[in-house]
């Protein structure tokens, strides 16, 4: 007999709060900082770039919970909640004892998990009177899923993409356009930063520090236009964390709960929403869940950084954060995994990491293809290139179960789907992908530019 795979909650279930971990968490993070004074920079000092009620989530340590508005909920259930599903022919495949789950968040509109922030983003600049947003994008998600965002709010779109990515994913680009976004490759000739940066033949490819210079300043210059982020703020991971609240409903509607849940994670967006509910258990119940964040090695930001203040942008328009860091200047590889290409880290997932609260691993871009292909031939679903460095090590964690015995329950996050992607996937058969190892010598003459700091620890 048939067992059912796949587990989708009735909308009625559906979460209608976020989870704040800045509440659960033992001490406060550090703030962002004026790097002029080393002192903590005024929330005022955000106003011309952020919405005032993301400014206030962004250092919000007084709630448990942030209720999810109506308008933001209305627009969620265009695709939520998303399938949890149990990868039984992966687990045939690859005879394995462990219990193998994946969320699925390339069921969105924009096929990937970035929806879940774009949405009450779009909806709380809406709301404070903004008409215009400026972003960046790598691999094209995150612009996707704001062009999507802003159709919903009746808001304009303006994305930086990064160059590497425009050529790669043309299809992309056009997603973006069909939402009613206009896009524009970076380091472009439309910003100061832009035209001194393409100034110097290196930095054609482009990188997302670059590509958030750009809409920095285009949002700094314009009063009706605000900057919009995709990952590594605090309240990007707090919108992201519905992923993992309904993972945990589904997993105890079917009795049972991950002894290993896995993400990739470059900016550490949809690493923090699969996690940090989950995480929040191992503070708050003294659970014994395993997290591990995957990276490529071509830009091992966690596994090779340094834990330090750095700027977010290659501009150094945006403050200095307490971080993983590969240096503001850090150019990578042009790796297809193009949403992974970022020289830091969430200053929330670098907490986690610095105090041993997570693992992380870097991955090279072969053997992710070659396990994303297993995937698409077991499960049926192509994975985005980001998403299956999630699947490598979701395998690789099974495998290690077939060797010991162990039945552990093993969860990942399935972040995107790949079908815009082909172009990697041709590289992957035709013989001409390759792998990139993480060049020590760019990495530590990027390092030798990080701001001096001298506000709590970091820069030592």
């Amino acid at each position: 007999m048939l067992k059912n795979r796949s587990f989708v909650l009735p909308l009625s279930k559906m979460p209608n709060k976020w989870i704040n971990i800045l509440y659960t968490l033992p001490e406060a993070l550090t703030p962002l900082v004026d790097p002029a004074t080393s002192q903590p920079l005024p929330v005022e000092a955000l106003l011309p770039l952020f919405a005032k009620s993301l400014i206030e989530q962004e250092i919000n340590t007084k709630d448990e919970f942030i209720d999810i508005p109506e308008e933001v909920q209305k627009v969620y259930s265009l695709y939520r909640p998303t399938p949890l599903i149990r990868a039984t022919f992966l687990e045939e495949a690859l005879q394995t004892p462990a219990k193998i789950y994946y969320k699925y968040e390339g069921v969105s509109p924009s096929g990937s998990h970035k929806a879940n922030t774009s949405i009450p983003q779009a909806y709380y600049n809406k709301k404070e009177g903004i008409t215009k947003l400026a972003t960046e994008t790598g691999a094209g998600q995150w612009g996707s899923a704001l062009s999507f965002a802003c159709n919903q709010f009746g808001l304009e779109c303006l994305i930086f993409m990064v160059r590497a990515s425009f050529e790669q994913k043309p299809y992309r680009k056009i997603m973006m356009q069909t939402y009613g976004g206009k896009v524009i490759p970076s380091p472009s000739d439309k910003t100061k930063i832009g035209k001194t940066l393409l100034e110097d033949k290196l930095n054609y490819n482009g990188s997302l520090g670059i590509a958030i210079s750009e809409a920095v300043e285009m949002a700094m210059e314009n009063n009706d236009t605000h900057y919009t982020l995709g990952s590594v703020l605090n309240h990007v991971l707090l919108h992201q964390t519905i992923i993992g609240e309904e993972s945990k409903i589904a997993l105890e509607e079917v009795g049972d709960y991950p002894d290993i849940v896995i993400a990739c994670c470059g900016g550490g967006s949809n690493f923090g929403g699969i996690v940090i509910p989950f995480l929040k258990d191992n503070i708050v119940k003294g659970k014994k869940t395993q997290f591990i964040a995957v990276e490529p090695t071509a830009c091992p930001t966690l596994t090779k950084g340094k834990y330090a203040w750095d700027f977010g942008d290659t501009g150094k328009l945006i403050p200095p954060a307490l971080m993983y860091t590969l240096g503001h200047s850090f150019m990578p590889s042009p790796v297809h995994a193009g949403g992974l290409r970022y020289h830091g880290e969430s200053p929330l997932v670098s907490y986690f990491y610095n105090k041993k609260m997570i693992d992380a691993v870097a991955l090279q871009q072969i053997e992710v293809f070659e396990k994303a292909v297993l995937f698409a031939k077991t499960e049926s679903i192509i994975p985005a290139p980001e998403s299956s460095h999630a699947i490598a090590t979701a395998i690789n964690e099974a495998l290690k179960c077939k060797e010991t015995g162990e039945k552990k329950t093993i969860l990942f996050n399935l972040s995107g789907h790949g079908h815009f992607d082909m172009a990697a996937y041709e590289s992957y058969f035709g013989g001409t992908l390759e792998n990139y190892d993480h060049p020590e010598e760019k990495i530590e003459e990027a390092l030798k530019h990080l701001p001096q700091i001298n506000f709590g620890c970091g820069n030592d």
